[in-house]
């Protein structure tokens, strides 16, 4: 079964596609993963997406517009990848998340938008979506889902093995003596890219190759404010997203120092080594031999030279070693969710969300003929391989 997955993630910055062929092998469900994307959102529309995220006040018709012309985005990208990569048989679309819910620990509910009528409309081919919902219903944050992934494609390596995603935010699945948990850690690329693009640092909107982070220095007061964040004492499992860490935040920890005492340089170095500092304790009290690392903050040198400074004990590597193309995993992971729901497998572990039990996910939107689904599995694949 060939499957388009598609997600716009935490940076707002565009989409990513990744266009996967899953075959049935007895236990082990193998996906030749064929042509990949990314598209960026036009300049206009990611700042208009951005001007309605929280914390800013936004009217329904608003989100409304957004909602049509991220769906409408999301369409062309798809007709895209299939005019490159061949037909396919379902298309998965995450969307955008512009809300996550989140209240005494426990997520209430997530907003994703990105109408997928307009991807059916443009593809005719079937669209899964709202995918993250119908966890949070069972008790579940609905995140991080790549954990359904991560189990598949990992849980077999010695020691115990992290996969971490370094996204808008940093979220980790950890697999130890046969058990699984994940949860979002903090901040990734969120707060350096919020203060790259307000101080129009790189009009590309976040540090490319970690350049800015390189040529400034910790500022030790700032990053002892920005840890003590009640968020990271937290126990899993726990979500978070730009609801908490945002903008404002940063500029919330500036204001207790010294007007101009931190440079922009020193500001995205502090930030940097913020997701260093709390991932580097996470991946120590989880006891891993491996971590692996996928999104599109492990192409900062920066960040992943202070892992590798900070956890010496630690295999560090990214995730095209195990065949998920680091920039495409989440687009993967989305395909392999709408694989498992085809087939009426849950595509959620309750030890990565919380839930109470697995729950198959998502919303169908007919394509241009019937929806025709394959047969029923009833035994789940244990293992994924993925190949190019």
């Amino acid at each position: 079964m060939r499957i388009l997955g598609m997600i716009s993630g935490t940076s707002h910055d565009g989409i990513d596609a990744a266009v996967v062929d899953f075959t049935p092998d007895g236990e082990v469900l193998r996906g030749r993963v064929g042509h990949t994307a990314s598209t960026p959102y036009p300049a206009e529309l990611r700042a208009r997406l951005l001007a309605a995220l929280p914390p800013a006040p936004v009217t329904l018709a608003e989100v409304c517009v957004l909602d049509t012309l991220i769906g409408q985005c999301f369409a062309e990208a798809a007709a895209a990848a299939i005019e490159a990569g061949g037909p396919v048989d379902l298309i998965v679309s995450h969307g955008q998340t512009v809300f996550h819910w989140v209240e005494g620990a426990h997520a209430r509910g997530t907003l994703q938008i990105g109408q997928p009528a307009w991807i059916a409309e443009r593809t005719g081919v079937p669209v899964l979506s709202d995918v993250r919902i119908r966890d949070i219903t069972a008790g579940g944050h609905g995140a991080p889902l790549v954990s359904v992934l991560d189990n598949l494609l990992l849980g077999g390596l010695e020691n115990g093995a992290a996969a971490l995603n370094l996204g808008g935010i940093s979220n980790m699945t950890v697999l130890r003596d046969g058990r699984l948990f994940a949860y979002d850690i903090g901040p990734a690329n969120a707060l350096i890219d919020a203060v790259v693009t307000a101080r129009g640092l790189n009009p590309q909107g976040y540090d490319d190759g970690g350049a800015i982070a390189a040529s400034g220095r910790v500022h030790p007061g700032l990053l002892e404010a920005l840890l003590d964040e009640p968020y990271y004492r937290l126990a899993p499992p726990k979500s978070t997203g730009k609801e908490l860490f945002h903008l404002g935040y940063v500029e919330d920890a500036l204001a207790g120092l010294p007007k101009g005492e931190v440079s922009d340089a020193d500001l995205v170095a502090t930030l940097a080594e913020l997701t260093v500092r709390t991932v580097a304790a996470e991946v120590r009290a989880a006891g891993v031999a491996t971590l692996v690392v996928s999104g599109g903050g492990c192409r900062n040198p920066v960040v992943m030279d202070g892992l590798r400074a900070a956890l010496p004990g630690v295999r560090v590597s990214t995730s095209d070693a195990y065949g998920a193309p680091a920039d495409d995993k989440e687009a993967i992971a989305f395909a392999l969710i709408g694989w498992l729901t085809a087939h009426g497998l849950p595509g959620t572990v309750p030890g990565g969300t919380g839930a109470s039990a697995p729950r198959v996910l998502g919303t169908l939107t007919p394509g241009a003929g019937p929806l025709v689904l394959p047969a029923p599995v009833t035994v789940p694949p244990r293992s994924l391989v993925l190949a190019r």
